[in-house]
């Protein structure tokens, strides 16, 4: 998210805009090699990258996969997408040759709570208004097949319904990129006999969407399009599942999403080549860019900096649990990305006092970072904690997180990217470099493939958030009991819960312990090939809050953006 770490008078939009770009057709032939007939181009600081030519670097050796996530977040900020663009510019900047791969954002969160995904101050991905707004389109594209498969299902039904679809069985939501609450439950086909049968429906946000993750997750054009006719959209009255393939769906909603799979190629404020390819939320699906931008930059570069939605325990658990599982990428290092300001909210100080200096808190928050830390090692990794430097840090409070850290066996590294660009993040780069060449880090997967779903769901629980047992009725039960009878057992699971706590309560900061997670309900993504487990009060569609950040945005009359972050 953009970064606040010190009084300067310009915003991130106005240090995006000021920034001289070099065109994207140029940066990619000098620093990447490709040549301009491998891309599309759109306009002069965006473009895609073909698919033939993705096709012919298969034979190329792979870089080094640099992980970023982090500390559980906190309204005060920990800068994990500025650290992954200020990591990636460092690397570059002491002489080796790195890329970063990165999600696009999601329009919801742009104009409702204020915060974008293109990094901030110095270290930041441009074209930033373009990229935190329509981009290349791809997420219109994933958000147009969603629903036109909505469509083919309710006008199957209306048509005499061939597939004998049970109305109160349709398990495929329709989704729109906003935070609109008003949407989560509605009744469609009202209106009369030419309108249909009226059901209960409702909207999930795009990024919530199984095409989503089924964009995320797929190798090429052919892999995209099998796993988007293995979607699960709706049940028979003898609860015999019905896919999207038997709707002939799947060819039209891959026409729809042709162009988009193709990765995005952007480039930092210091002109480092950017992959910026999907996008779904950590909190309610996996959280991770596309596997085709990353396992493309690990082709391209020495050392490739990816980032996991939120804390390591939901984007960097599903990196592991669930991308890394079905591609067999593993992490060389991972850094959890921390600032001394969240630490003191962990600990308990208000927002409004986190300027004090107060060790007291701050050893006490630091317990969110230890568990962390832990969790990253149970996956066989090895972290570098970078903390983002605020100017009110105080010397003793640095002084605490470094011993601290020490005592758990990991290096605490300053950084200041936010300001400094890549020469302030240094420092991390080295001593990434130094995990990646010690060669310690040997990933293991948390559960294996044919553990049981309520027992993979319990495995995290109790591993990662340190809870003392799982709750799920008899209804998610026999729910999970069906998805194994149907051969999905051996599926990976995905939480939906709370990012702002290793419990299912968001105000639960630090390191709760022995707590239940409630699994509330159970959703079966088939073409993604996992299990969602939702628990506690998790939306999948979130709302606006009082005062949206669209209240602020504006274009002047020259046709400059203001006011995006």
């Amino acid at each position: 998210m953009a970064g606040t770490q010190h009084t300067n008078p310009k915003s991130d939009i106005q240090i995006a805009q000021e920034a001289k770009k070099r065109p994207i057709m140029e940066l990619a032939k000098e620093k990447l090699g490709i040549a301009p007939e491998n891309l599309e181009p759109y306009g002069h600081y965006k473009a895609k990258v073909s698919m033939d030519y993705i096709k012919s670097l298969q034979g190329k050796p792979n870089g080094k996969l640099i992980l970023v996530s982090a500390i559980s977040p906190t309204p005060a900020g920990e800068g994990k997408t500025t650290t992954t663009v200020g990591l990636t510019d460092a690397l570059n900047h002491i002489g080796k040759k790195a890329m970063l791969c990165l999600r696009e954002p999601s329009l919801g969160p742009s104009f409702g709570m204020k915060g974008g995904a293109a990094g901030g101050g110095y270290a930041q991905v441009v074209p930033m208004e373009d990229i935190n707004l329509h981009f290349t389109g791809d997420f219109h594209a994933i958000g147009a097949a969603h629903n036109l498969l909505s469509a083919l299902i309710d006008n199957h039904i209306y048509w005499g319904n061939a597939l004998g679809i049970d109305g109160r069985r349709v398990a495929w939501r329709r989704v729109v990129d906003m935070n609109d609450r008003s949407l989560r439950e509605i009744v469609s086909s009202l209106g009369g006999v030419a309108n249909g049968f009226p059901r209960q429906d409702g909207f999930d946000i795009t990024v919530a969407s199984e095409v989503m993750a089924i964009f995320c997750l797929a190798k090429d054009l052919e892999d995209l399009k099998t796993r988007l006719g293995n979607i699960i959209v709706a049940y028979t009255r003898e609860r015999k599942p019905v896919r999207a393939s038997e709707l002939k769906a799947h060819g039209s909603m891959t026409v729809l999403l042709k162009d988009a799979l193709s990765p995005n190629l952007v480039q930092t404020l210091e002109g480092t080549p950017a992959f910026i390819h999907g996008g779904p939320f950590a909190n309610i699906a996996h959280g991770c860019n596309s596997v085709l931008a990353t396992t493309t930059a690990l082709k391209l570069a020495d050392y490739v900096v990816t980032e996991a939605g939120f804390g390591a325990d939901l984007g960097g658990e599903k990196f592991i649990d669930i991308k890394c599982r079905k591609t067999g990428l593993m992490p060389d290092a991972v850094v959890l990305v921390a600032t001394i300001r969240a630490l003191k909210m962990h600990g308990g100080v208000k927002k409004e006092d986190l300027k004090t200096e107060n060790l007291k808190a701050l050893e006490a928050g630091m317990a969110n970072l230890q568990r962390h830390v832990e969790n990253v090692k149970k996956f066989g990794l090895v972290p570098v904690v970078s903390i983002n430097r605020f100017s009110a840090d105080t010397d003793a409070e640095i002084a605490l997180v470094e011993s601290a850290c020490a005592k758990l066996g990991v290096e605490a590294v300053m950084a200041d990217h936010w300001a400094e660009g890549g020469k302030g993040a240094a420092d991390v780069a080295r001593a990434v470099v130094k995990v990646i060449d010690e060669g310690k880090s040997k990933m293991k997967l948390l559960y294996p493939d044919d553990m049981p779903l309520l027992e993979k769901i319990r495995t995290i629980a109790k591993e990662i958030y340190r809870a003392k047992d799982i709750a799920a009725d008899k209804s998610v039960r026999d729910q999970l009991a069906s998805f194994e009878a149907m051969g999905f057992g051996n599926v990976p699971v995905c939480i939906a819960k709370t990012q702002y706590s290793f419990s299912t309560n968001p105000d639960a900061k630090g390191a709760p312990s022995d707590h239940i997670v409630t699994v509330r309900e159970v959703r079966l993504s088939a073409g993604a090939g996992f299990v969602v487990a939702v628990c506690g009060d998790i939306m999948t569609m979130p709302g606006l809050p009082r005062t949206p950040a669209a209240n602020s945005i504006d274009v002047a009359a020259d046709g400059k953006i203001v006011g995006l972050f």
